[in-house]
């Protein structure tokens, strides 16, 4: 039996993927445990979650789990609050891949795409979004070198910048894109030499939504998401927005 965890925000939960039998989601964990040895798939990750509430809450429900992989995606939701520090990110990101690998498990880790230019946000907005992602990433990147972690360079991938590969939100990947990340982390596991069987298919098994199916999740399901994106992420990057351009005057 492979026991696998996975800790972090709505992309480890699977928003953007929906589950076969129509109830939640399914997501990159789920069909990247179809590809190990007799799997047992934990996902504690939560949508919105914070690097802190990763550590404070999902990683000690983990470590009671002893799992032989688990994966760390978060950052994102820590670069859209007011009191922003990458060096805080980048501790609790420490501190729960320290804590996995001691107990010998592979730790999963990705450097994550620019959200401002899925988005298609313009320059004013993406510019300091971007900023703070790399900053993310910059972080996630030495605790990876320093632990030994199987590092997912999603920035750098022109797949994940691909649209066929993102929902219609473009905060999230559907079904391909979940699918791609699953095979990614099994392409790292294989090359670590850790027993897996075969990779997630490629394609996705069920037809991706007509514009028309689109239009209508928005019009429906997609308006509670719209209304709370209206109130916590425009204001976040209309807020980093002014600070980019008041630290620009002063400079």
């Amino acid at each position: 039996m492979t026991m696998y965890v996975a800790l972090g925000d709505s992309i480890s939960v699977g928003m953007g993927d929906p589950a076969p039998d129509g109830t939640g989601w399914r997501g990159w964990p789920a069909l990247l445990a179809t590809g190990l040895h007799e799997p047992e798939l934990h996902n504690l990750a939560v949508l919105g979650g914070l690097s802190a509430e990763v550590e404070r809450v999902q990683l000690p429900a983990a470590l009671a789990l002893r799992p032989q992989v688990a994966s760390v995606v978060c950052g994102l939701n820590d670069t859209l609050r007011g009191g922003f520090d990458p060096k805080r990110t980048g501790a609790a990101m420490e501190r729960i891949v320290v804590a996995l690998r001691d107990q010998g498990a592979e730790v999963l880790t990705m450097r994550m795409p620019d959200p401002g230019a899925m988005l298609g946000l313009p320059r004013a907005l993406s510019r300091p979004l971007a900023r703070r992602m790399r900053a993310v990433n910059a972080v996630v990147d030495e605790v990876s070198a320093r632990h030994g972690t199987l590092h997912f360079d999603a920035a750098s991938d022109p797949a994940a910048y691909e649209r066929r590969n993102w929902s219609v939100d473009r905060m999230h990947p559907n079904e391909r894109g979940h699918r791609l990340i699953a095979r990614r982390f099994h392409a790292l596991l294989a090359q670590a030499d850790f027993p897996v069987g075969p990779a997630p298919d490629p394609e996705p098994t069920t037809p991706p939504p007509t514009r028309l199916a689109e239009l209508g999740w928005l019009a429906t399901k997609g308006t509670a998401w719209v209304l709370r994106r209206s109130t916590d992420l425009v204001p976040a990057l209309l807020a980093l927005a002014v600070r980019d351009w008041l630290t620009a005057g002063e400079s």
